[in-house]
């Protein structure tokens, strides 16, 4: 029996895993189908327009130095649109400028001048970027340890000083985690500031939607059927609403965690961190038009917004002429329990201590509350660093959830579940030919 004569693998969700499995089973030869609930492919990684506005659903970049995005995606053709190597940092009413000191050394002393680090912090972030780097190289698993510490232990065992964690790497770092104590795991943080160091930051001029765009344009036409949710998976094939079935050669759930969790009986739900963002129309930038991410360096109790990020000035398509698209964006647990306008209030009153009053004239848009925005990884989730796609039950499963918390992931583990249900269904077909 050929592949071809089988019935197509069915792939549950059309986010990011699901369409890079599906690329891969199509690339091998394999029928596939996808089957998205949603109106669009994407599943997190998805941009609206609203008042010619490009709004991505929660601030969202790509590492270029991505080791699967370089794999997986035509990056020139997502005409990627870069942020400024390095950030600005609210602290003590005022903004200091940090940045790659190799490329823009006067505003690393310039950083160093402004008591936001020590001398002897360069030695120490320099030792633990360069096991970043390792970590990019040759993969977590060889990354010098298992997955034990948490980040902020890393951070005080590498011998970083107080104030450089506080007033830079954990508003940083907490924009990449959404986890403000950092305690998330330290072998995570490691690969994310690799990958920093290894790209440019950056979004498609186009939003962050033309990613799964890309993705799923190098699949057959028809290949997705959206509006289609799946009440139940087996083995051989799933329940849509309305009860209708659709057969499958082998069926692979592509949720995001919780949902694999409910479709898979004895998957562990991987929990889940939150955000919330705003989006501001605002008459001209906050920033000057510097492609700069800005940081909450203060630490200030009772703080909701730890970066903000005006993308008009990334990428000029984000927003209409003449007009800025500003982004403000509060990690987990944060706000909770205000309503919109309640917290819209208290964002307001933050930025304007950043920004003064031109933050008056800013309108409103949108604000995004992402209940599930990554799995939660502590340390010991990513020991080993990717985790088992097929299950007992002849089930396949994959996601950002048996990788890292991260667009690498997501593409990561969507590639690797591809390649081995090909290959399972490869053998198969050898069985049944005798």
């Amino acid at each position: 029996m050929s592949l071809t004569s089988q019935p197509p693998v069915l792939v549950v969700g059309a986010g990011l895993a699901g369409l890079a499995c599906a690329r891969e089973l199509h690339r091998r030869g394999v029928p596939v189908h996808v089957v998205e609930a949603s109106d669009a492919v994407g599943g997190r990684v998805r941009t609206d327009r609203q008042d010619g506005f490009l709004l991505d659903r929660g601030f969202q970049v790509l590492l270029a130095g991505y080791p699967e995005a370089k794999l997986q995606l035509d990056l020139d053709a997502l005409d990627l649109r870069p942020f400024h190597p390095g950030a600005l940092v609210q602290r003590g009413g005022r903004r200091i400028e940090v940045a790659d000191p190799r490329r823009h050394p006067l505003a690393a002393l310039g950083a160093l001048r402004a008591g936001l680090a020590t001398p002897a912090d360069g030695v120490a972030m320099a030792r633990l970027l360069w096991q970043g780097r390792a970590a990019v190289r040759s993969g977590l698993d060889h990354d010098g340890g298992g997955d034990t510490q948490s980040t902020i232990a890393a951070l005080h065992a590498a011998g970083i000083s107080e104030r450089l964690i506080d007033g830079f790497l954990r508003p940083f770092l907490t924009g990449i985690t959404l986890d403000p104590d950092l305690r998330v795991s330290a072998r995570f943080a490691r690969f994310v500031l690799g990958s920093f160091l290894a790209g440019p930051t950056a979004v498609p001029a186009a939003g962050m939607q033309a990613i799964p765009d890309q993705l799923a344009a190098g699949l057959p036409p028809g290949c997705v059927r959206l509006g289609a949710r799946v009440l139940g998976v087996e083995e051989d094939g799933v329940t849509l609403t309305g009860g209708v079935r659709l057969d499958a050669a082998a069926v692979v759930v592509a949720t995001d965690g919780p949902a694999a969790a409910r479709l898979l009986p004895g998957l562990p739900d991987p929990g889940g961190v939150s955000t919330v963002a705003l989006w501001f129309d605002a008459p001209v930038s906050p920033t000057g038009g510097r492609p700069l991410l800005v940081l909450e360096g203060d630490g200030a109790p009772g703080a909701l917004v730890n970066n903000v990020a005006v993308l008009s000035d990334v990428a000029p398509g984000y927003a209409p002429a003449g007009r800025s698209l500003v982004n403000a964006s509060l990690p987990a647990g944060r706000g909770d329990g205000l309503d919109d306008d309640a917290l819209e209030h208290a964002v307001r009153a933050q930025l304007h201590g950043w920004f003064g009053h031109e933050v008056d004239a800013w309108r409103l848009l949108r604000v995004d509350r992402i209940a599930h925005a990554q799995p939660r990884q502590e340390p010991g989730t990513l020991d080993p660093p990717q985790r088992p796609v097929r299950r007992q039950d002849g089930l396949w499963v994959c996601g950002d959830h048996r990788d890292t918390a991260s667009i690498n992931g997501a593409l990561a583990s969507g590639r690797r579940t591809g390649i081995e249900v090909a290959v399972a269904l490869h053998e198969r077909a050898l069985v049944a030919a005798g």
